[in-house]
């Protein structure tokens, strides 16, 4: 019980950067395409208290996955609203790529192992990974979704009524999960998702 009230310590020491970080990059995107939805309504800010959603953190605690509280954004500001859409989607997902490589340049080269603060910054530079891969899955309201209404902008009967059902679709299977792993031991949700952060976690420990 100590170990797990540790870990929700740790994550949520890890998870408020880089929800903030995550939330504010579709803000200032938004901002930037002509939309000031998010700045007005105080969104546009590094405090990680305005970016909370409740039940993406307790499914980072507990799926070790989750996301913030959604930006509002007014397509109608947009000059071109679909593809606005979907890159401010895509702001979020690469902003904690990003922040994640600026950790592991500091873990590589500038900060001594085996110290607590390098293990905090381990796990921020993860749970921004881990977020970043999650909300690139293509269930609405997850970014992924907006991604790829645009890039199947030809099909956007079919991947509407998609959206109508993927979030109780994610939620089955986010609590399907969670019931495989504890019965059995062994999660296939996990074992693709895994897969996907070790790939990203790759990609970016190579690339710097």
């Amino acid at each position: 019980m100590t170990q797990f009230f540790n870990d929700i310590i740790y994550i949520i020491i890890a998870l408020l950067p880089a929800i903030t970080v995550h939330e504010w990059a579709h803000a200032f995107a938004a901002y930037k395409l002509g939309d000031p939805t998010a700045k007005t309504m105080g969104r546009l800010t590094f405090n990680p208290l305005a970016h909370l959603d409740m039940l993406g953190t307790l499914a980072l605690i507990f799926f070790h996955f989750g996301w913030g509280k959604p930006v509002p954004v007014n397509p109608a500001n947009f000059r071109r609203p679909l593809r606005d859409q979907a890159l401010v989607s895509l702001a979020g997902p690469v902003s904690n790529i990003i922040f994640a490589a600026i950790l592991m340049i500091l873990l590589k080269y500038l900060l001594a192992p085996n110290t607590i603060i390098f293990t905090i910054l381990v796990l921020i530079a993860q749970i921004n990974v881990i977020l970043a891969v999650f909300n690139l899955l293509p269930f609405y309201p997850l970014d992924g979704s907006k991604i790829l209404l645009f890039l199947f902008k030809n099909h956007q009967h079919k991947i509407l009524r998609f959206y109508q059902m993927s979030p109780s679709i994610l939620i089955a299977l986010l609590i399907g999960d969670f019931l495989l792993r504890n019965i059995t031991g062994f999660s296939i949700f996990g074992l693709i998702f895994g897969t996907l952060i070790d790939g990203v976690n790759m990609l970016i420990y190579t690339a710097t």
